[in-house]
C-alpha cells in the first residue's frame, strides 16, 4: 500500500493532499496546474513536498525533518509521457537498464508483444512501441509501485486502446499501486479503480 500526505507551497497555490493506494489503479485527473505531476515526483523523490509523509509497504520515502530514500532505492516504477529511451542503447539495452534480471526481460518482452524489437533503437521503432518499450523498462527493475504520467497521450486512438489494455492484463498479473495522470475522461473512466479529482492542489469530491 502506498500512503501519501504531503504539502508544497507553488507559485500559484500550495498543494495539500492526502490519500492512500491499495493493490489497485488510481487517476489523478483535473485541468493542467492542479498539481498532478507534482505529487507523482514527489512519490517518485524527484523532488520533495515542504513536508508530509510518504510510505510504501512499511517503508517510509519521505518525512518531514528526516532525510528521504533516494530515488534509485525507493523501487518505483515511473513511465513518462515522452517515454525518455536512451537513443544510443537498443531497445534490449533501454528495458535491462536499471534491472539485473535478464529473464524478466525477456519474459515481460514475450508478454507485451515487442522481443522481436531488442535489437532495433528507439528511431526505429513507433510511437506505440515506444510506450510498451518503457512500459517494459519501468516493470522490468521489479517496482513496489507504478507511476504515469499521461503515458499515451501521443498515441493515435488504436494503439491508445491496445495500450491501455496491456496496461489493465499486466496489472492482473503484477498487483501493485499504481497512480496515473490523465486528462482523458473515457481513459480515466475505463483504468481506474478510483478516480480522485485534483484542482488548484486540493483533492475535491467530484465525479466525472
Amino acid at each position: 500500500m502506498l500512503s501519501v500526505k504531503l504539502m508544497r507551497k507553488l507559485k500559484n497555490y500550495s498543494l495539500d493532499v492526502s490519500f492512500k493506494v491499495h493493490n489497485e489503479i488510481v487517476v489523478l485527473f483535473g485541468p493542467s496546474g492542479a498539481g498532478k505531476t507534482t505529487i507523482l515526483n514527489a512519490i517518485a523523490g524527484i523532488s520533495n513536498p515542504d513536508k508530509g509523509l510518504i510510505q510504501l509497504n512499511d517503508r517510509v520515502l519521505f518525512q518531514t525533518k528526516r532525510r528521504a530514500v533516494p530515488i534509485q532505492k525507493r523501487q518505483i516504477g515511473y513511465l513518462f509521457q515522452d517515454y525518455a529511451l536512451f537513443p544510443h542503447m537498443t531497445v534490449e539495452k533501454n528495458i535491462q537498464y536499471g534491472s539485473n534480471e535478464e529473464g524478466l526481460v525477456h519474459q515481460l518482452a514475450d508478454v507485451v508483444g515487442i522481443h522481436h524489437l531488442l535489437a532495433s533503437y528507439p528511431h526505429q521503432i513507433s510511437g506505440g512501441e515506444k510506450q510498451r518499450v518503457a512500459l517494459v523498462r519501468a516493470l522490468a527493475t521489479k517496482p513496489e509501485c507504478l507511476l504515469l504520467d499521461e503515458p499515451f497521450s501521443a498515441l493515435d486512438e488504436k494503439t491508445r486502446l491496445e495500450c491501455q489494455d496491456e496496461l489493465l492484463r499486466l496489472h492482473q498479473t503484477w498487483k501493485i499501486p499504481v497512480i496515473m495522470v490523465t486528462h482523458q475522461k473515457e481513459e480515466a473512466e475505463k483504468l481506474g479503480d478510483r478516480i480522485l479529482y485534483m484542482e488548484e492542489g486540493k483533492l475535491l469530491n467530484k465525479v466525472l
